[in-house]
Formats: C-alpha cells, structure tokens, sequence
C-alpha cells in the first residue's frame, strides 16, 4: 500500500473461487468481486465480527480476545476495516498469526477510512485479503454499508455480534446473516448500557449468547477446545502491548 493507493486488484466471478461460491446464495449476488492479496480455501472456517464504530474499552478487549482466539484455530475472521469492534477483529486475528478478511463498501483503489492504510497493509501482508464488489474508482457511499454487509455475513459460517444499539447499522448484518441461515452470536452486556441494548435484544430473540470462544467453536467446530491463555508477541515489547489490549488498558 502506497500513502493513497493499494496495488492492483485481481477480480472473480463467484464460480471462479471456491470461497466466494457461498456468495451464490445471496439474493442479490455480486457479478464480479475484486480482491487484493489472498483469499482462503474452500474448507477454512469463517466468523464474521461486526459492532459500535464508538465501542467501550470493554468491548474492544472481548473484540480482540474472541478474534485472537477464534484465528488461533485457524478460523477467519471476516469484518468491514471501519473504526470499533471491526478493527479490534482485525487486530485480534493478525496478532495470532491469523488470516483476515476486510470488506469494503468502495473500490479498492483507496482505503477508508484512511487512518486504516497501515491496517488494510497489515492484512494483506500476513496473508489475508481486501474484497470489494465495487469496481476501482467506486467513492465510498452511504448506501453501500448495506450491500457490503450482507457480504460480511455471507462470506463466514457464523455471525458474532459485540456492542451494537437496537438501531444501529449491525442490524442489517444480523438480518442478512438470519436470511441466510447463518448462526447468530452475541455477547452480552450491562442491560443499562445502550451499547449493549442490540446484542441483549437479539440474545432475548433466540441467538447464541457467546460467554467465551469455545461457546461458538461448540457450535462451529465441535470438539474443539481451547485454553485461556492471553495473546504474546514476537518479542517482549509487543508481548507487552498484547497484553494490555487483553487486559482492556489500552485504548485504541
């Protein structure tokens, strides 16, 4: 990624990639998605974490420990590069060593927002992907959060929902997500927190409450167990750093 610019996109039609056949059942199926650096095999396993742009430091520590450990398993963690619960997801998933999926809502030609370039490089140098169904040049526009999040929830096997409001753009995820039959997750809040007011509402309808990874692996992977050991770094200093955003000290 240059200061402006990410590198040349490749493009497939959804017959073209074994991963994006599960975007064949969309109702409204994209014709061409375009990509930059590399897309998963058919069989990987993806989870697709969505939430508040504005999340408390409570959310973003739970965001970042469910994506780190769900990425140790080798599962995908899919999201959308915006501020909050998307980018502690992608953060979570490339300090496990994991692979990282962000969606865009515009061409890739650019990134937004831009204060996510080093991010969206991040992503790709450690051997996940940008996808857009935007071809280059395509500005980023209101409307186009709901057609790119019912990608997000196509492209993963399951759904986890962290901090979100009753009215809040993550409900159209959640309803993309239930049309297609996809497994619904979220984790519970304060009941007098508004943050929490969407993820308790949709919890009380019938989707899994997620106390802890190994409540979606039950589900998604059974048989899978794994143990509560907080994230390190290559060296001391960001095993540090790890530590503290596990810990839910620092704020992003």
């Amino acid at each position: 990624l240059s200061k402006t610019k990410v590198m040349k996109s490749n493009s497939f039609t959804t017959d073209e990639h074994k991963y994006l056949q599960r975007l064949k059942v969309l109702a409204l199926k994209p014709e061409i998605v375009y990509s930059i650096g590399e897309l998963p095999n058919k069989s990987q396993l993806s989870v697709a974490i969505v939430g508040t742009r504005r999340p408390t430091p409570y959310g973003k520590k739970v965001c970042f420990d469910f994506a780190y450990k769900l990425a140790q398993q080798g599962i995908t963690i899919v999201s959308g590069l915006a501020y909050g619960i998307d980018k502690a997801a992608h953060e979570g998933a490339l300090a496990a060593g994991g692979t990282t999926i962000a969606v865009l809502r515009h061409g890739l030609d650019t990134v937004y927002p831009a204060g996510h370039r080093k991010l969206a490089a991040d992503i790709i140098n450690n051997g996940g992907c940008l996808i857009s169904e935007y071809e280059p040049g395509t500005p980023v526009m209101k409307h186009r959060f709901l057609e790119r999040n019912r990608i997000v929830a196509g492209l993963a096997d399951a759904l986890l929902v962290i901090e979100a409001g009753e009215k809040s753009g993550t409900s159209s995820t959640i309803q993309f997500a239930l049309e297609q039959n996809k497994e619904v997750f979220a984790v519970p809040g304060p009941i007098d927190s508004l943050l929490s007011a969407g993820t308790n509402r949709i919890i009380q309808q019938g989707a899994h409450p997620a106390l802890s990874v190994q409540d979606i692996l039950a589900v998604i992977a059974p048989g899978t167990t794994i143990s509560d050991q907080p994230p390190t770094g290559a060296t001391d200093v960001e095993s540090l750093l790890l530590s503290l955003i596990y810990k839910g000290v620092t704020e992003n």
